[in-house]
């Protein structure tokens, strides 16, 4: 009897020491699973490793823990990518994997309920409006009709520089830059210039501003659980004022559209569409569209175009001439190549651009240095990279910033060096549209930025104009610009760039 239950006792004693091997072994292999992690604290996970600057903070991390990193922003899972070649496996291999944006409050309560395209989820609308976008609000044809506008209001841009240049008096380089971005967008998009009614055109940009800074603003509601209906930092306010007042904005431009398109259509005109809006509600009025857009999509999409087309080319231009100014050789070399393609007589126009390699390559040259800094995706399934397993629901931080800073790729990649982009034929080299994964300042695969055409023109024509016209200098200290960034989506300047033009075309050209 004694025997028999020694035997109970030792079968029992296996039994549990199997089930707690066993459950060790899983928890190893499972831990084992994800990619190499810091030590994360309770409640906020890794938050407090991501200050002051986001991107750059993961990219030291990435130094210690590898290109591929696994952290919490409190309660959600995320990966960070910090080099071309992991980059590659999740933007081409896996990309089917991670198409969708994450869930943001405040994105979502600002494009209506995510009724925009920048962050639709991947489906059925989302796919019709890229088609859209490509063919017929961002494409070539569309690009060439609005071309006059984009020259127009680069040339009052110039107008004004010029006016502070004989006043021998400073610019805030990056506040004009943002009225000629806000301009070309509000009249490509709505046939509606801001600077036309100063009154009016402030309280448009005060809107399009802080709807662009809040739809950026990190919420603790997005990653605390305990916070999701807590507004602990009063973004509910903010959110709703904002959306008011930019709902009114359109509601009346709309309305404005549809009666001078109902006047047309009564008088029997052919009325072709004069802007991005008509387009739009031609496609909403065309009964035979695969996707009926909705007065929501409309607005919000408009909201898109202010977002990505007014800030970024915008800040892109003014890190162009902060580099330019601490450059000074690559800021005569410039405008000896467009004085020799372009002359002095005449203002430089983008059907010069082409014949620019070197003004290409320094714009290149500062998307390298100065893109947006991080692309970010969720994954809508589990997938394995380089052994590691990526769930689904997990937060993909595409860091663009550190990828292309990668010194497997870039030679001195800390360095401002435009000639690495001129091959040896002296043309401009290596494409900005997603196909090189060590260079993906727009992104890459199908959520590659639709409006990479648009930007680079008015980037490249602007900065060849600033460039042709003016030596720029700043007051005070050695001379030098500050290259210290602030937090933001779009990799603003930390100081604004504040300059004193000099003329130098003598006699200026009729503008």
């Amino acid at each position: 009897m004694a025997d028999f239950s020694g035997c109970i006792i030792l079968s029992l004693i296996w039994l549990v020491s199997l089930i707690l091997a066993r459950s060790i072994l899983r928890r190893s292999k499972r831990t084992s699973y994800f990619p190499p992690s810091p030590m994360a604290l309770p409640i906020i996970g890794h938050l407090h490793l991501l200050a002051p600057i986001p991107h750059q903070a993961l990219h030291k991390l990435s130094i210690r823990y590898g290109p591929l990193i696994h952290f919490r922003l409190g309660s959600v899972p995320c990966v960070a990518v910090c080099s071309a070649d992991v980059a590659k496996d999740f933007l081409k291999t896996h990309e089917t994997s991670i198409l969708n944006r994450p869930f943001l409050i405040n994105v979502d309560y600002i494009t209506y309920g995510s009724a925009d395209f920048l962050f639709a989820p991947y489906g059925p609308y989302w796919k019709f409006m890229k088609k859209i976008c490509m063919t017929q609000l961002l494409g070539g044809q569309t690009l060439n009709q609005f071309l006059p506008i984009r020259s127009e209001e680069i040339r009052r841009f110039i107008r004004y520089v010029l006016k502070k240049a004989k006043a021998s008096e400073e610019v805030d380089v990056g506040g004009q830059l943002i009225r000629l971005t806000n301009d070309v967008v509000t009249r490509m998009t709505m046939n509606y210039r801001c600077s036309d009614n100063e009154e009016e055109a402030d309280e448009m940009r005060k809107v399009v501003s802080a709807a662009t800074e809040l739809t950026g603003k990190f919420n603790l509601a997005d990653y605390i659980w305990f916070c999701k209906f807590l507004d602990l930092q009063g973004f509910g306010k903010r959110l709703k004022e904002t959306l008011e007042k930019f709902d009114e904005m359109m509601e009346r431009i709309i309305k404005e559209h549809q009666e001078a398109r109902k006047i047309n259509e009564e008088a029997g005109n052919d009325y072709a569409p004069k802007d991005l809006l008509d387009i739009l509600l031609d496609i909403s009025e065309d009964e035979s569209s695969e996707i009926k857009l909705s007065r929501e999509n409309i607005k919000s999409f408009i909201a898109d175009m202010f977002a990505a087309g007014s800030d970024t080319p915008a800040i892109t231009i003014e890190w162009a001439l902060a580099q330019l100014i601490n450059h000074p050789d690559v800021m005569k070399k410039a405008r000896e190549e467009i004085d020799s393609v372009v002359g002095k007589s005449r203002l430089v126009e983008e059907s010069d651009i082409v014949n620019l390699p070197y003004l290409q390559a320094i714009v290149k040259e500062v998307l390298r240095l100065h893109p947006t800094p991080m692309a970010v995706r969720e994954s809508t399934e589990s997938f394995t990279i380089n052994g590691y397993e990526i769930p689904a629901k997990t937060r993909v931080f595409i860091n663009v910033w550190a990828i292309c800073r990668d010194p497997k790729y870039w030679e001195n990649p800390f360095e401002f060096c435009p000639e690495r982009f001129i091959g040896e034929d002296g043309k401009s080299q290596l494409d900005v549209r997603g196909q090189h994964y060590h260079y993906i300042p727009f992104g890459s695969g199908r959520r590659v930025c639709p409006g990479t055409t648009l930007a680079l023109l008015m980037v490249q024509t602007t900065l060849a104009a600033m460039i042709q016209c003016f030596d720029w200098k700043v007051n005070g200290g050695d001379g030098t610009v500050d290259m210290e960034e602030a937090v933001g989506i779009t990799l603003p300047r930390a100081h604004s760039l504040v300059c004193v033009p000099i003329t130098m075309l003598d006699p200026f050209p009729s503008l």
